[in-house]
């Protein structure tokens, strides 16, 4: 029948492969109900090897003091050889005897002559010596005859003595055991199916949705449908549906991440494309406004400063455009740096352009780090240019050797960053805190540390000014 087929494969089969959650839910849980059913067969097999025992006592004092036996021994007569063998037969033993202080002790058969290879005293026997006995008889390594002693159920003045086959008793408990297994797996699949299919309801489908999910937005993240996460971030507040809100927050934000880079790579296209013609027009407007700056016109001159200025604005814009739509990290060419030259350059371009802010470079002169000096020197000026312009008095640029890596701080008494700016700092057009900025300084400084082994990161900020700070190597040898 074709639909027994598919239902197999849908329903059936993914529970019987063993690397499925399904499987191994379904399974672990039967196993687990297994291991414990075999915890507790132990003492239930030595309590029933006891109550075995116990009812071969009573039946052997039965079998004795049967009414036949005691109009017998009215007579002083002895029972015939076949009663003997019927009542062993009914009591289920192989003798009979029976001590009673002051009366004479009673044996059947009279000629037993039995070869006996252990005793049990059902009187002091424990459980755990039980279960060792019945474990050792369904092993098959006690078959032999055993003698059992016990004071009668019946009379308490009595002691009864029979001697039991132990192939008899070894074939019960066998008996036992399997009917034991047969119910233990019943109830362990039972048990199990019962289990999984809440769990399956609980943890395996979310699962498949969350996995599902993750599948979806690998292969179209654009497109992925965000129903069956919807659904089970509604669900009550357990783990799963804590999982579905932070997948479902993280797919939102990837989207927005590829859409930002998207757009960047396109707009880093259209900037490579185009930028070899636009330093060519900016080339030429230098020149122009060079020759300007030659004229005797002051209103000229002024103008023609004014346009070299903006010139190279843009001509920084473009380049640092292009630097940051390049794909890759930036390349970068290492060699000794003395650390504390390298900030005095950096320190000299913006007291140039603003000879008001007080730069303190508290730089050990004997630091020597493996960098790119021109990279770094880019920067230092950017972050210099950033204080400065962000109303800053002073700044302090100072190192610190911490967990083998030379840690640089530069240090502003402004008036901090908002906390807006502070949220997107090192993203690319959107975390500049001053009109007409790009955001660009910052991502690509943090890509010129990455690019080093370190890393950019803001320390602090606040009334009393910001602490920017950059994480670079050792320094391999100071210098004299």
């Amino acid at each position: 029948m074709p639909g027994t087929g598919s239902f197999f494969r849908r329903r059936i089969r993914p529970y019987m492969v063993p690397r499925s959650l399904s499987a191994r839910v379904l399974w672990l849980t039967v196993e687990i109900i297994l291991l414990v059913e075999i915890v507790i067969l132990m003492p239930s097999l030595g309590r029933e090897r006891e109550a075995w025992l116990w009812d071969r006592v009573t039946d052997a004092h039965l079998a004795v003091f049967s009414e036949a036996t005691e109009a017998l021994a009215i007579k002083g007569g002895m029972l015939s050889p076949a009663t003997q063998r019927d009542l062993l037969k009914l009591s289920g033993t192989e003798a009979i005897k029976l001590v009673q202080p002051g009366n004479i002790a009673t044996l059947m058969p009279a000629d037993a002559n039995f070869h006996v290879s252990s005793t049990v005293d059902l009187d002091t026997e424990t459980i755990f010596g039980s279960m060792w006995h019945a474990d050792l008889s369904v092993l098959g390594l006690e078959n032999g005859n055993e003698m059992v002693e016990a004071i009668s159920p019946l009379d308490k003045t009595m002691q009864v003595q029979v001697v039991i086959d132990g192939a008899t008793l070894a074939l019960h408990l066998r008996i036992y055991v399997g009917h034991i297994a047969m119910l233990s797996v019943v109830i362990a699949l039972v048990t199990g199916l019962l289990v999984f299919a809440a769990l399956d309801r609980r943890l395996v489908r979310p699962m498949r949705i969350l996995t599902a999910s993750i599948a979806g937005f690998r292969k179209d993240p654009a497109h992925a449908s965000l129903t069956s996460l919807n659904w089970l971030s509604g669900r009550p507040n357990d783990e799963v549906a804590v999982a579905a809100q932070e997948l479902s927050a993280m797919q939102d934000e990837l989207r927005a991440a590829l859409w930002r880079n998207a757009r960047l790579a396109a707009v880093g296209t259209a900037v490579a494309k185009i930028s070899h013609d636009l330093r060519n027009i900016l080339t030429s407007a230098l020149l122009v406004a060079d020759r300007l700056q030659e004229t005797a016109d002051p209103v000229v001159k002024r103008a023609a400063n004014t346009l070299i200025s903006a010139v190279e604005r843009a001509a920084e814009l473009v380049s640092r455009t292009v630097d940051f739509a390049r794909e890759g990290p930036p390349a970068i060419t290492v060699g000794p740096v003395v650390l504390r030259d390298l900030a005095d350059e950096a320190a000299s371009v913006i007291r140039s352009s603003d000879p008001h802010v007080v730069i303190e470079n508290l730089i050990p002169g004997s630091l020597i780090l493996p960098l790119d000096h021109t990279q770094i020197y880019r920067v230092l000026v950017n972050l210099l240019r950033n204080a400065a312009e962000a109303s800053a008095s002073r700044i302090t640029l100072s190192t610190q050797a911490e967990n083998g890596t030379i840690r640089l701080a530069v240090a502003d008494n402004g008036p901090g960053l908002p906390k807006k700016v502070q949220e997107r700092l090192f993203q690319p057009f959107t975390g500049t805190g001053r009109r007409g900025g790009t955001g660009l300084g910052l991502a690509i400084a943090r890509d010129l540390i990455r690019a080093h082994g370190g890393d950019l990161t803001l320390q602090s900020t606040g009334p009393e000014g910001t602490v920017f700070v950059m994480g670079l190597a050792v320094a391999e040898e100071p210098v004299s």
